[in-house]
């Protein structure tokens, strides 16, 4: 083969490959538009009939019935930061513990790899297998629906989260850290609590945050677990309202009072999520 003919072989593979350059690049815009119209489509919907919902009685009054003419959602807000902030107390040190068990001390044996196997069953497993299971072992054995059982319900959700973002993150730390410190005779749980954990924080609250998200939203484990409530009630025996069921409720009535919070609620856990995640990584950023 002439220079000339090798010049244009080449010329022609790297038009070839400018071309295919080209359409793969086009193909990835387009599916980043695509993506990028519905959320930005939903979050106008949200914010345009969220806020038109909103007003003060939503934050003070109870949920009302059918065609009133006053009432809110405060007893589902309060039913929902209980809820989520107890299920979040309890899954996390309970997930936090287990990554740094998986990822420190369970790399290889049966039991890490048994745990890994069941986690990742878990994470897989839709969030009404989980109320099912919390109805059938708590609820169903009380003969009562009550806020505990959510709880439980949620915090069953959150562990499995919590683990697989505790132990990635804690196995990207070089081990040349741990090493320097047992060099110097440092305990290996104090290497844990002052080196890789230190060192992977932001990953693992990230991790907390997904799973806080993930729960701030789940109706289906509720249903079968807190039910839902009409007033007040910060005993966690009994029925407990919550923003999720609340929203399924009221959004398929016909009744136009009960859409306008469905809304109001929307927009809400919206809101929450993204201002919780807005704050956790200027808070995070800052540190560093």
């Amino acid at each position: 083969m002439t220079s000339s003919s090798l010049l244009e072989s080449r010329a022609a593979m790297h038009g070839r490959r400018k071309w295919v350059n080209r359409v793969a690049l086009a193909m990835s815009m387009a599916a980043m538009a695509f993506g990028v119209f519905w959320l930005i489509w939903i979050l106008f919907e949200t914010v345009r009939m969220g806020l038109g919902g909103l007003a003060l009685s939503t934050f003070t009054e109870m949920t009302p019935p059918p065609q009133a003419e006053v009432g809110g959602l405060a007893n589902a807000i309060f039913g929902s930061l209980l809820m989520v902030g107890l299920a979040t107390l309890i899954g996390t040190p309970i997930g936090v513990m287990a990554g740094v068990y998986l990822a420190e001390y369970g790399r290889s044996g049966w039991l890490g790899s048994t745990t890994r196997f069941i986690n990742d069953i878990l994470l897989s497993a839709p969030s009404i297998v989980v109320g099912l299971f919390i109805y059938s072992v708590w609820v169903n054995r009380v003969k009562n629906f009550s806020g505990f059982a959510g709880v439980l319900a949620l915090a069953l959700i959150v562990i499995p989260v919590v683990i697989r973002t505790t132990e990635n993150m804690l196995s990207l730390v070089p081990n040349a850290m741990r090493e320097a410190a047992y060099a110097l005779g440092t305990p290996k749980w104090k290497v844990i609590l002052t080196i890789t954990l230190k060192s992977a924080r932001a990953g693992v609250i990230t991790g907390v945050l997904l799973a806080v998200a993930r729960i701030s939203g789940e109706t289906a484990p509720l249903l079968f677990t807190a039910l839902s409530n009409q007033f007040w009630t910060s005993n966690l025996n009994e029925p407990m309202a919550s923003l999720p069921v609340t929203i399924f409720k009221f959004a398929m009535s016909p009744y136009e009072n009960w859409q306008k919070l469905a809304w109001a609620g929307v927009f809400l856990i919206t809101v929450g999520v993204l201002a919780l995640n807005v704050v956790a990584r200027t808070f995070l950023r800052n540190k560093h």
